[in-house]
């Protein structure tokens, strides 16, 4: 295989003029999310001193979230796709302004931290669904894998770079200017996305907008298998292999590493998906997407379960958690080609907030089931055991789900501008 071919693909930047529109749009507008993503956990914690406080930032965008994935990707269907992405990233960065505002009282409440977080989870899923839907459609069929590890790349590079620079912004300028750039950052992001040619809905009227919009996601998703494969395979490696919540108490208790440890154990991951994103070229090369999602899950899983046998060596220990990240970008970008390459664009809103639901629950659902094996058991068990679970259980979907198996990729269709 030539070198060239190795490195993720940037046909689609140089092709799509709509796409290069989005990506930059989307790259500043995540930088300034993940120094608000940081920003948030903070002030709670300096506020109340309480962890579970902090933990309960989580727990309460998981309805909002839920609701955005019932209803909020029908938006997106209905309407004019970039009209919904400038509305939500004009809520966000009111969002953003508000925590800023509320950081200059002498005390903020925290019942009012808690409320701006739910509402922007909410809105952030719409925003997300409404941009997975768009990308479809001003990229060629045979580009949408390399446009999604583009996508990805700005995510896990702002992932790796944005937690820092937030440490820094909040060290010296104080958390409300956290706050703030996320604001500003608002303003060229929507700029560019003023550019992006309108992007309407090609059958408005088979959309409803009602007590029966959850129904008719629940309904194309019940009765199509590929989908229901996708989506249970990333519950699968989410669930069972993400132990995110217990690495404080590895780090600082069993392996006692300490805070350089434990942050060095919390980039790992995003360091090895952004390198699996940049040397994504060879993906589009792969017909078997399907088998490839659940072998990259099955290496994600003994990756982890490793990781927690060998922990105690850190620097093998680290290399795990980045063979584990590059193979969740894997399994990401192949998830997230084969979901939107297999509907119809009149569902693309609904189900990539449907995805988005899958993608951000699960991660939370597994740092409960994480949590709760590390204190029945113990952490180190927690994380080798999950591990195996999360083998065990995409080895069994893969054998429920033939369809899924051998589900290849497609032929191009024209690009629509």
């Amino acid at each position: 295989m030539k070198m060239k071919h190795l490195f993720v693909d940037v046909s689609p930047l140089r092709e799509s003029r709509d796409f290069r529109v989005i990506w930059l749009s989307q790259l500043i507008s995540w930088s300034g999310r993940q120094i608000v993503i940081v920003a948030v956990p903070y002030q709670v914690y300096v506020l109340t001193r309480s962890s579970l406080a902090v933990g309960f930032v989580g727990a309460v965008q998981l309805l909002p979230i839920i609701v955005a994935g019932l209803y909020g990707g029908a938006l997106a269907d209905r309407l004019d796709r970039r009209k919904v992405q400038l509305v939500a990233k004009t809520l966000l960065a009111a969002g953003s302004l508000a925590l800023a505002l509320g950081a200059t009282a002498q005390r903020t409440p925290i019942g009012f931290i808690y409320a701006v977080a739910a509402l922007t989870a909410a809105v952030s899923a719409v925003d997300q669904a409404a941009r997975s839907a768009t990308v479809p459609r001003v990229v060629p069929r045979h580009l949408l894998s390399s446009a999604i590890s583009l996508s990805q790349i700005t995510f896990q590079a702002a992932s790796v770079v944005g937690p820092a620079a937030a440490g820094l912004l909040i060290g010296t300028a104080g958390v409300t200017w956290a706050y703030v750039i996320d604001v500003i950052a608002f303003l060229p992001a929507a700029a560019l996305l003023w550019q992006l040619a309108p992007q309407p809905p090609q059958d408005r009227n088979s959309v409803l907008i009602g007590w029966r919009t959850p129904v008719d996601a629940i309904r194309y998703v019940r009765h199509n298998r590929l989908v229901i494969g996708l989506f249970s395979s990333d519950l699968v490696a989410m669930i069972f292999g993400m132990p995110t919540a217990v690495f404080p108490a590895l780090a600082l208790s069993v392996f006692r590493f300490g805070a350089t440890g434990l942050g060095l154990m919390y980039a790992a991951p995003a360091a090895g998906a952004l390198l699996g994103a940049i040397f994504s070229g060879w993906l589009q090369r792969v017909s078997h997407q399907g088998l490839a999602i659940f072998l990259a899950i099955a290496i994600w899983g003994l990756a982890i379960a490793g990781f927690g046998l060998v922990g105690r060596t850190l620097w093998i220990g680290l290399l795990l958690l980045a063979v584990a990240g590059g193979a969740d970008m894997v399994s990401a970008i192949f998830r997230s080609t084969v979901l939107q390459l297999s509907i119809p664009d009149s569902m693309r809103g609904r189900m990539s907030a449907f995805h988005s639901m899958v993608t951000t629950t699960g991660p939370r659902l597994g740092d409960l089931e994480a949590g709760a094996v590390a204190v029945l058991i113990n952490p180190i068990f927690s994380v080798v055991s999950g591990g195996i679970m999360c083998v065990v259980g995409i080895g069994l979907l893969a054998t429920l789900l033939p369809e899924m198996r051998h589900q290849r990729g497609g032929q191009e269709e024209p690009i629509r501008h």
